[in-house]
C-alpha cells in the first residue's frame, strides 16, 4: 500500500534521479565556459544525508519492490490459489514488520530523542543509531525499550553511526 509519504518520496527521488542523469549526460562545453563575462558563481549548500536516512531510503525501496512483486503474484490469473495465498500471507507479514519497525523507531525517537533505523528479520533486530555519543548505557536502554515490545527473546544489535 502506497501512502502519501511514500508517494512523495518516490516522486522526489525520481526527480533527483532524472536531474542527475541529465547533468551527467550534459556536454562538458556547457559546464565549463572560457568567457569570463558570462560566468556566474552560484553557491549551493548540500547537506549530506545521514546514514540512517540512507538506510531508510534503501529499505523503503526494497520493501516497495517486494510489495509490487507480491501484488503481481496475487493479481496474476495464472497463479495457483496456493501461491496467491502464500503471496498474500507474505504481504501481510511484510506490512506487519514494516509497521513494527516504524513503531519502534518512533518509540526510540520519543523516549531517547535519537534518530534510528530498525530492521527486523525474524528474531534478529538490527538497530542503527545516528549519534556521536557511543554510550553503553544508551545502547542498553534502547535494547530494553525494544525488548519490552516483544513477548519472546529478541537478538538485538545496536550500531552507532
Amino acid at each position: 500500500m502506497i501512502n502519501k509519504k511514500n508517494l512523495w518520496f518516490l516522486t522526489l527521488f525520481s526527480l533527483v534521479l532524472v536531474l542527475s542523469v541529465y547533468y551527467i549526460t550534459m556536454p562538458s562545453e556547457l559546464l565549463v565556459s572560457n568567457n569570463s563575462e558570462n560566468i556566474n558563481s552560484i553557491e549551493t549548500n548540500i547537506e549530506e544525508a545521514s546514514v540512517v536516512e540512507a538506510l531508510k531510503t534503501e529499505d523503503n525501496t526494497n520493501t516497495l519492490e517486494e510489495i509490487n512483486k507480491l501484488k503481481e503474484t496475487i493479481a496474476n490469473q495464472e497463479t495457483s490459489t496456493e501461491d496467491k495465498n502464500e503471496a498474500f500471507d507474505a504481504l501481510r507479514l511484510l506490512n506487519q514488520i514494516s509497521s513494527k519497525e516504524e513503531l519502534l523507531e518512533e518509540k526510540i525517537k520519543t523516549t531517547h530523542d535519537l534518530e534510528s533505523f530498525i530492521k527486523i528479520d525474524g528474531d534478529q533486530i538490527r538497530v542503527v543509531i545516528d549519534s556521536d555519543d557511543h554510550s553503553n548505557t544508551i545502547a542498553n536502554n534502547i535494547m530494553r525499550t525494544i525488548q519490552n515490545n516483544f513477548d519472546t527473546k529478541q537478538y538485538i544489535s545496536i550500531q552507532f553511526k
